[in-house]
Order: structure tokens, then sequence, then C-alpha cells
């Protein structure tokens, strides 16, 4: 509940009343996470709908002469509501669905079709179109750049939505959207109820030999949560196909359970098997993409992106291949030696790999990354390290909010400040539960606008596993680094600082939204942000000076087989997303294995059998879901922005305001108010090459 300070009279009274329906006065109208019951969404919902499709007639029926200001702010000052249960719905419904999954099937179509019937509205789209091609006639002149930028932005929304289709296309249009949603929906479902039924049972502690008495303790109380009976264990499979376990597990034997019970998930044929969704949602995607002009789905998803175009995207990837596979090779090489010197005859396999490499890790570098974990404290992580690099970067500082509702017990709420100036509420949710999607990510329950008076409302949700009762949270340094990833989003919705909502935060494309949370993860072993956050966590003794030099020297190890089995997933997304003909898709779903095969070997990313990939087609969220589909690439785009400005910040300052105050400014602040590409050259000042990112993975 919301403690009596932080509601008013009226809001009490209120109390049964559903709270989605008016804007909570919370600070930045934090939702009211405690009074919000399932049954509150659908007429929400509904009643949003209504009045913005009232407030887009009114805008479209105007008799007025269109203007930028009767036309597009009027529409982002509308939906106000809709936008409202949107957002908190998602933000439910990915961190804690509890009584959602039948929400999670039925609002999606009902939004794709709210906002297509908006987006091919003709008198709307009479008005948006020649406002367009007036301002664009006379080069946008009197216009500022982020109102320039938000009407060009809104007309090609218009056109990628069926605008200027007949009227016939729209309802095809119509229709095969309505489709991908739905079955983009119950895709997500499907993998996290299968990834949750796939769970490896283990009768045995000596089974787990390996891993910490902390894991070993957590497994226990997780199999007992589960109803299993005591003296039982249950490894938990997280979303990606590499399980973290296996770095550590002892037993061949139950590497390779965990390893086919990952790969094996969502296409055995039980009720959550995807292939016939991923190739249903293939082809429809393929059909929209031609409707609207384009030769496939990944030049429709690509032509807002910086890569402009899937030529663009495989002219990057084509740079990689050769390098990666050859350095996985040699890594490969090496791991098997240490397996066949133990079990002479054997063949490497994935479900070796992080065992044997972790090997040869500590006999390259004299340390084991288990060791690191007694120095990766989670509160530690996040207040010394995430909020000790922000105010050392960027001046702010954190601030526990103990008065505000939360939607589950394990997140935390702080108020950020600039000196004493508020600008955000961000939510920090560490743990993995049944009830949240895999993976970590960063979501908005508010959004910043200028134009709205609103300030925003940030999370970063993540997976790490909860410890048992009384024991501490530990990090392996593959989360460090995922904390830091999904800060540098945070910061970058935290810091926007721009007037209309449709341009603000994150909402901009994927291959530029990658770099600030990628150059974040710089810090996580920068000596000063290792040396505040990095203590041992029973004794607080700093983490010893000569780890830290062998854990940065080791930076680049393991990177042949990091970057095939990236590569690989990126590769999987484009195949998908490239073809077009639909013949030359499976012509069934007992074809999807092959497919994705078949495009592995063509590029040569299946020479080395023990790099998976790190997701397979039918539990590969990124890819069969909206924001991702065909854009996979995103993050090696984005990564060669990374390792350039990295590089340029280490040169002209590191860790420092100056640097801070910069990225700040050209970047952090800016949303989407202009191309992301002028942003990146006014912060380098010059355009970005891709030699920095091979030094940094090592592969020249």
């Amino acid at each position: 509940r919301v403690m009596a300070s932080a509601t008013t009279g009226k809001e009490q009274e209120g109390w049964t009343e559903n709270p989605l329906l008016r804007e909570s006065t919370l600070p930045c109208a934090f939702p009211h996470f405690d009074r919000i019951r399932p049954e509150h969404f659908l007429p929400a919902l509904e009643q949003g709908m209504r009045d913005e499709l009232a407030e887009v007639h009114t805008i479209a029926e105007s008799a007025e002469e269109p203007t930028f200001d009767n036309v597009i702010v009027a529409l982002e000052r509308s939906g106000a509501l809709r936008t409202r249960v949107e957002h908190t719905f998602n933000v439910l419904v990915q961190a804690h669905n509890k009584g959602l999954e039948d929400l999670e099937l039925k609002l999606p179509p009902l939004l794709s079709a709210h906002k297509d019937a908006i987006h091919t509205l003709p008198a709307l789209w009479r008005r948006v179109d020649a406002l367009y091609q007036k301002r664009k006639l006379d080069g946008f002149a009197g216009m500022d750049g982020e109102s320039a930028r938000l009407l060009e932005i809104t007309w090609k929304y218009f056109v990628r939505s069926g605008a200027q289709l007949n009227e016939a296309d729209q309802r095809q249009l119509k229709s095969i959207n309505t489709e991908i949603v739905s079955l983009e929906a119950a895709f997500a479902q499907h993998l996290k109820k299968e990834r949750n039924a796939s769970s490896v049972l283990v009768h045995t502690r000596e089974e787990l030999d390996g891993l910490s008495d902390s894991q070993i303790a957590a497994a226990a109380q997780a199999a007992a949560e589960a109803g299993h009976p005591t003296g039982t264990y249950l490894l938990a499979i997280v979303n990606t196909t590499p399980q973290p376990v296996l770095t550590q597990l002892r037993s061949r034997a139950l590497r390779h359970r965990v390893m086919d019970a990952s790969e094996a998930r969502n296409r055995s044929g039980g009720p959550h098997d995807t292939r016939a969704s991923v190739l249903r949602i293939a082809r429809l995607r393929l059909r929209k993409a031609r409707m609207l002009g384009f030769r496939h789905y990944v030049d429709y998803a690509t032509q807002m992106q910086m890569a402009r175009n899937g030529d663009n995207v495989s002219a990057l990837l084509s740079k990689l291949y050769t390098p990666a596979v050859a350095r996985a090779h040699a890594e490969a090489t090496e791991n098997e030696s240490k397996l066949t010197a133990s079990e002479p005859g054997a063949t490497l396999t994935a479900a070796d790999w992080d065992f044997y490499s972790s090997q040869t890790l500590q006999t390259r570098y004299g340390f084991a990354e288990e060791q690191l974990s007694d120095y990766f404290e989670l509160r530690r992580v996040v207040h010394d390290g995430l909020f000790f690099t922000a105010e050392r970067l960027y001046g702010i500082t954190f601030r526990e909010r103990t008065d505000l509702p939360k939607y589950h017990p394990d997140i935390t709420i702080y108020e950020v400040f600039d000196h004493d100036v508020s600008l955000a509420l961000f939510v920090h949710d560490p743990f993995a539960r049944p009830t949240k999607s895999g993976g970590a990510w960063m979501d908005e329950a508010v959004g910043q606008s200028r134009l709205l008076g609103r300030r925003p409302v940030i999370l970063n949700v993540l997976n790490a596993p909860k410890p048992a009762d009384g024991r501490p949270a530990l990090l392996t340094l593959d989360l460090v680094f995922t904390a830091f990833h999904e800060f540098g989003h945070a910061l970058h919705g935290i810091f926007s600082d721009v007037r209309f909502p449709s341009t603000a935060g994150t909402a901009l494309c994927s291959d530029f939204v990658e770099f600030p949370s990628q150059v974040n993860e710089m810090w996580a072993l920068h000596p000063d942000v290792l040396r505040s956050y990095a203590r041992h966590h029973a004794t607080g003794e700093p983490i010893p000076a000569d780890l830290v030099d062998k854990v940065i020297a080791a930076k680049r190890f393991n990177q042949g087989y990091l970057t095939t089995a990236y590569l690989a997933a990126t590769v999987i997304d484009q195949a998908w997303h490239v073809v077009q003909d639909e013949k030359d898709l499976p012509a069934d779903e007992s074809g999807v294995v092959a497919f994705e095969r078949a495009a592995l070997d063509a590029r040569g990313l299946s020479a080395v059998p023990a790099v998976p990939p790190r997701y397979h087609s039918v539990y590969f969220l990124h890819s069969f879901q909206p924001d991702y589909a065909g854009c996979y690439y995103s993050y090696i785009w984005a990564e060669v922005l990374d390792a350039c400005a990295s590089e340029y910040m280490l040169a002209h300052g590191g860790l420092c305001r100056a640097m801070g105050d910069r990225l700040r400014a050209c970047v952090l602040s800016r949303g989407n108010s202009a191309d992301p590409n002028s942003f990146f050259r006014e912060f380098l000042g010059s355009d970005f090459t891709i030699e920095p990112l091979l030094r940094k993975r090592g592969l020249i």
C-alpha cells in the first residue's frame, strides 16, 4: 500500500475505483501497483481507445488548415489513458505476470487494430500528408530540429502503416498485423512456460559437484518451492542456449542433461512447440513487407535504422564471420585438448565448452570466474558500481524511496537527483521468478516529455538467481556486465530532455539505442569502479589488485566463441527475414530446424559444432517479437559505435565529468530528436570505423 503521506484523501476515498482511469498523483505519476488488478486493464484500455479515437477524429475533421500544432502536436497530446494503460500493462506482463496470461493474448490484437484504425483514417492521413509535403517543399523553414524530425517520423509511420494503400489492401494489412501480434504474444507466453517446465531436476548433491554451497542451497530451495521432494535440486533454464551452470558442473552427464534441456525447448511436439508459429510469423511478415513495397522484411525493419537496409547489415556481418570462426576454431582445439586429457577419445560438445573454457582461463590467467562472485554482492554492485559511476560521470545521485507501491517485494525504487533537481524515478528488479520473462531489459512506466510536463519512471529488470534465505546475492561477472548494460539504457531514459513523447528516451532505432547501454559496460572493469564495488561479501576486503589485473588481461578471452555464437543468432534472425518469396521458406514446421541449419552452413558458422547459436529460432524472443525482428544485428552494429566511443573516452579523460557531460549532451538527453548518426558524429567528431571493434574482440 501507498503510505498516507504519498496519497491524497480523495485518492484514498477512491480506493475501490479502477486506478488506471486517472493519472496517479504520486511522484512522476508513478503507477499505483498496489491497487491495480488484472480485471482493471481491459475496461481501462477500452475506454482509453474510445477516448483516443474521439480525439483523433476531432483532429482529422478540423476545418482549419493543417499546421504542426493542430495536427502533430495534437496527436502527441492524444491517447493519454491508452498510453498509461499500455505502459503499465507492458511493465507487469513481462516483470510480474500474475493473472495476466489471458490478457497477454487478448490485448495485443485489440491495440493493433486500434492503431491501424488511426493510421489508416483517410481524413487524418490527408492532413498529415498535406502538412508534410508543404513543409518538405519549403525545407522545413521556421521549424526547430526536433519538430521537423517528429513531422518526418510521423509521416513515415503512417506510410509504414499502410496509409497510402487502397482500401482493400489496407483491410488485408490490418488482418496480417492482427494475426502477427497474436502469434507474437503467444510465442512469448510459450517461451516462458517451456523455460519453466524445462528446469532440470537433480536427485543427489554429488551430481552438483563444482557448484558453490550458495548455489546448491538455492537449487534445493527452488526444488522445494516447485513441490519436489526433500533432497532434490532444481536447476533453472535461462533464455539463452548456453547455461551459466555449465561453467562449473563437473559431471559431464549432468552438463549434457542441462544443454539438452536447453536446446530441446519449444520444438519437441509438446503444447509449447513454437515451430509452426516461427514459420507463420515469417510468412506474414514477408507478405506485409511486400505489400508496403520492400524486397523483404529486413528492408522494412531497417528503413528507419542507422543501417538503412539489409545490404548494409550484410556488409557489416560479412566482415566478422571469418575472423570469428577462425578464433573459435583455435579455442575449440585448446578446450578439446583439456577434455581428452581426462576422457581420451571424447569429442568437445556445446555442453563441454564452458567447463573446459573455464579451465583454460584458469591455466592461462590464473583465476576462475567463480572466484569473482564473492566480490560481486548485488547491493554493492548497484550502489557502489552503477550509482558510483553515474555520480562520477554525470553528477547525479540516487535516494531510495520506501513510500511508493511495489509490484513485487524484490524491487527497490530510487529517486534520481541532479543536484537538488528531481529527474526521474528508477526501479531495480534483480531476481528471476516464474512470473518474469527471461533475459534482462530496460522499460519505462512513464515516458519523459516537456510538452506533457512528465518526468520518467524507468525500470531495469534482470534475472539474477535469487539466493536461498539468509544467503548473500552474489553475481557472476556476466551478470555484472548485464547490470551495467541495462543501466546504460536506464540513463538514456533518465536523461531524456525532449519536448515530444514520441521522440523521448529510447524511442529510436535499435542499432543506435544499444550504443549507450554497451558503452556503459566499459566501466564495469574500470579500476576506480572495481575498487568501489568489488569487495568480499563476508569480510568487506577489496578485490585483490592482482586478481583485478588478471580479469582485465582476460577481457578478450573466449571472444571467438562469444562472437560466433552471437553471429549465428544474428544470421538466423536475418535468414527468416530476408526471404523474398514464400516458396523459399520451409513448406511446414518440420523444416524449421533444417532451414536454420542451412543458413548457418552457408556462412560457415556451423564449422565449429561445439559453438551453438546464442538462440535457436524456436526460443528466439528478439526475432519473433516486434522490436528486434530482423534487427538482432543491432547489438554488433552498436558495439562498433561503442568500441569507437570507448577508445575516444579513455583517451580524453575516461571516468570524468567532462566525458559524462559530453555524452549526456550529445546522446543521452536527445532521444530521437534528430538523426542518431548526427548525435554520434557530434560526440566523436568523426564517423565510426570497424577496426576498434575488431581490436576490442581480439579478432585482429
